[in-house]
């Protein structure tokens, strides 16, 4: 297990083109913190997955000198609170900012992250084309909270990268997966100028190079074990 800041061991167990472990990933990049990676096998499952997750089984899962953290955004925002001196803050300062950071950030996952996953399992056409529909009409509302959020600024969080940021943009190498799936575009700057744009900035951080998935051939490879 690495050692992080002030000798505390951390570890991540994911699976690489999880959106939801990428999205960990990035903000223990952002704040500097050393980790041990560990990749499951989402078909065979290891002991200590299932011993530190037992409730839903799933990564990613935080595991911070010998205690578990599972769910994404919910370590992402333990990141942010345990390691608040290392690095930029995640959250905003303010209660209010905070809980408007906490609403979009679920919104994501909810409007972004269902059409998703129904996309990548469902069999039928048409229910895919249906949820790449819905998923079009969330990234058309976030394109207003962006305008909210930034205040005209380059990131949902202001100057820097956010919780916003790190929810939404961990699915960007999953929209280019999903337009040689479909051919719809999720995040299209016709529809959506400003979130184009926030995209590339995104991509373009030093937290964020490296870590989402972009060689598409092999995430639809990974993706077909799943749907054998």
């Amino acid at each position: 297990m690495a050692a992080a800041a002030g000798g505390d061991e951390v570890k991540l167990l994911g699976v690489w083109d999880s959106p939801f472990v990428n999205r960990v990933q990035i903000v223990l990049n952002l704040k500097g913190i050393s980790y041990q990676y560990v990749e499951e096998d989402l078909q065979n499952k290891g002991e200590l997955l299932l011993a530190s997750n037992p409730v839903h089984k799933k990564v990613p899962v935080l595991i911070h000198n010998g205690k578990p953290i599972p769910e994404s955004q919910v370590i992402v925002q333990y990141i942010d609170e345990v390691w608040r001196g290392a690095g930029p803050s995640v959250l905003p300062a303010g209660p209010h900012e905070r809980a408007t950071a906490r609403f979009w950030a679920a919104y994501v996952d909810d409007k972004v992250g269902s059409p998703w996953f129904t996309i990548l399992f469902a069999r039928k056409t048409e229910e895919k084309m249906e949820a790449a529909v819905r998923a079009i009409s969330a990234m058309e509302t976030l394109e207003g909270a962006f305008g909210e959020c930034s205040g005209g600024k380059p990131f949902f969080g202001g100057d820097g990268i956010g919780f916003v940021d790190v929810v939404l943009g961990s699915y960007l190498g999953w929209f280019v997966v999903i337009e040689k799936m479909i051919g719809i575009k999720l995040l299209d700057a016709a529809r959506t100028p400003a979130l184009a744009a926030w995209a590339q900035r995104f991509r373009m951080a030093d937290a964020v190079k490296g870590v989402l998935p972009e060689d598409v051939d092999k995430v639809l490879e990974f993706l077909q074990t799943f749907l054998d």
